[in-house]
C-alpha cells in the first residue's frame, strides 16, 4: 500500500533524519578516532617514561629511581624479579592492557608499561579507570550535540520544504480549487519558467484538449439522440394507430405490443445515456418520483418474449411499497438489465423479483456465479459465463453507472440454499 503522507511531511522527515544521521555518524567516527589517538599517545608516553627510568638507574645505580610520578618499581636484577606482581612477571617490553579485579570485586582496568634492558627492568603503571568520568562526560557532550544538530536540521527542513515546495504547493491548491468549483482557469500564467511551470503548463494543454473531446462527445451525443428520437417516435405514433384498427387479429396484436414496449425501451435508454453523458455527480430528478412496482411489472411483461418456450416462470412480490426520486426510464433500464440478465442465464425455474422497503432483489434458478466475479461482472466488456446469444457485456456496467449517478448500490452475489444467483439494487 503507497504512503499518502504529503510531500512536504516526506522532505522535512527526510531532511531531519539526514542531519540526525549524518551528526550521529561524525560523533561515532569523532569518538573513536579521539579513543585511538588517546590510546596511542598515552602508550607512547608510558614507553617513553619506563625507558628513560631504566636509563636512569643505570646511569645512577645508588640513587633511588627518579623520575615520572606514575613509575611503580625498577628491578635492577632479574633476581629479584619475584618482588614485582605474578601477572607482571614475563611480560615482554611494551605497553599492556591489565584487567584486574579490585577489593570489592570490580573489574580494575590500567595500563603497564615494561622495559628490560641490561638486566634493569623497569615498570610504569597508569590507571585508566581516572579517564573515564572524562569519556562520560564527552560521550554526554557529543549526544546532546548529536540531538541539538538533529533539531536544527529539523527546523531547517521545515524552512527549506516551506520554500522549495511553495509553488507545488500553489499548484495543489490550484487544483483542488478546481475540483471543487469546476471553473476553468490557466495554470501556467501564475508559475515561474522551471519545472513546475512545466507541470503546470502540461496540465493546461491536457484540460484543453479534455474539455474539447468532452464537448465532441456532449455534442455527438445530443445529435444522435435527437436523430434516434424522431424515428421512434414515429414508431411510436403508427403502432398507437395500428392498435387502434378494428380488423386486427389476437396474434397481430400482442406483436404491435412487444413493437410498442421495443420503442418505449429504446426511448427510456437513449434519456439514460444522456444522463451518463453528461457526467453529472447528481442525477436531475426535475421532482420525479417513481413506483419501483409499477416500473418492475412492466419490465417483466417487456421481458417475457425472452423466455421462448423455456420452462420457467417470473414472479413479482412485493413485500414494502417503494418510490425513489429518479425518472421512470432510469429505473426502467436498471431493472431491464437485471431481470433480462436473469432470464438469459436461468434455463428452467423461476425468476423472482422482489420489492422490499428500500431495494430491489432480482433472484434466479440459474447456474449461478462465483463469489470471485462477482464485482467484475460490472466491468464493460465482461460476460457471465455460460452466456447464451449475443452481448457486448455492456448492460451491467450501464446500470453500475447510473446508480453510481443516482447514489444507488448494486451487487451480485450466489444463492446460499440452492443454485441461482441474486442481483440487489438499493436505493440509497
Amino acid at each position: 500500500m503507497r504512503s499518502r503522507r504529503k510531500l512536504r511531511f516526506r522532505l522535512v522527515v527526510s531532511f531531519a533524519l539526514f542531519g540526525f544521521g549524518l551528526s550521529a555518524l561524525f560523533a561515532v567516527a569523532s569518538l573513536d578516532i579521539r579513543a585511538r589517538v588517546e590510546d596511542q599517545l598515552v602508550n607512547a608516553s608510558l614507553l617513553d617514561d619506563a625507558k628513560w627510568a631504566n636509563q636512569q638507574a643505570r646511569e645512577h645505580p645508588n640513587e633511588p629511581g627518579a623520575g615520572s610520578r606514575l613509575l611503580t618499581g625498577i628491578i635492577k636484577s632479574e633476581r629479584t624479579l619475584y618482588k614485582a606482581p605474578l601477572a607482571w612477571q614475563n611480560l615482554p617490553n611494551g605497553v599492556h592492557d591489565i584487567y584486574e579485579p579490585d577489593e570489592t570485586g570490580k573489574m580494575h582496568h590500567y595500563k603497564l608499561a615494561v622495559w628490560r634492558e641490561n638486566g634493569i627492568i623497569s615498570f610504569l603503571r597508569y590507571d585508566v579507570s581516572r579517564e573515564e568520568l572524562g569519556k562520560q562526560q564527552l560521550l554526554i557532550s557529543v549526544i546532546g550535540a548529536v540531538f541539538l544538530f538533529g533539531l536544527l536540521s529539523l527546523a531547517i527542513g521545515v524552512w527549506l520544504s516551506r520554500k522549495v515546495l511553495k509553488p507545488v504547493t500553489e499548484l495543489a491548491q490550484r487544483l483542488r480549487e478546481f475540483r471543487r468549483t469546476g471553473k476553468v482557469e490557466p495554470l501556467a500564467p501564475h508559475f515561474a519558467d522551471d519545472e513546475v511551470g512545466e507541470l503546470a503548463q502540461a496540465l493546461d494543454d491536457y484540460a484543453a484538449r479534455l474539455t474539447a473531446m468532452v464537448e465532441r462527445d456532449r455534442e455527438f451525443n445530443s445529435d444522435v439522440s435527437h436523430e434516434l428520437r424522431t424515428p421512434l417516435a414515429v414508431i411510436a405514433s403508427s403502432t398507437e394507430l395500428l392498435q387502434a384498427s378494428p380488423d386486427l387479429t389476437p396474434k397481430l396484436a400482442e406483436r404491435l405490443k412487444r413493437i410498442e414496449r421495443a420503442s418505449r425501451q429504446a426511448t427510456e435508454l437513449i434519456e439514460a445515456l444522456l444522463l451518463l453523458s453528461r457526467a453529472e455527480r447528481r442525477g436531475p430528478t426535475r421532482g420525479e418520483t417513481t413506483e419501483v412496482a409499477k416500473v418492475a411489472a412492466d419490465v417483466i411483461e417487456s421481458q417475457r418474449p425472452q423466455m421462448r418456450d423455456k420452462p420457467l416462470e417470473v414472479e413479482l412480490v412485493t413485500e414494502a411499497p417503494l418510490t425513489v426520486n429518479a425518472p421512470a426510464s432510469v429505473l426502467s433500464v436498471a431493472l431491464t438489465n437485471l431481470v433480462g440478465n436473469a432470464i438469459k442465464y436461468t434455463l428452467e425455474g423461476t425468476v423472482r423479483v422482489v420489492i422490499g422497503a428500500d431495494r430491489v432483489e432480482v433472484i434466479d434458478t440459474g447456474p449461478g456465479i462465483k463469489p470471485e466475479d462477482a464485482e467484475r461482472l460490472f466491468q464493460r466488456g465482461v460476460r457471465g459465463e455460460g452466456a447464451g446469444g449475443s452481448g457486448a457485456g455492456l448492460g451491467l456496467a450501464i446500470v453500475r453507472r447510473l446508480c453510481d449517478l443516482y447514489g444507488w448500490q448494486v451487487s451480485m452475489r450466489p444463492r446460499t440454499d440452492r443454485n441461482g444467483a441474486i442481483a440487489s439494487l438499493v436505493f440509497g
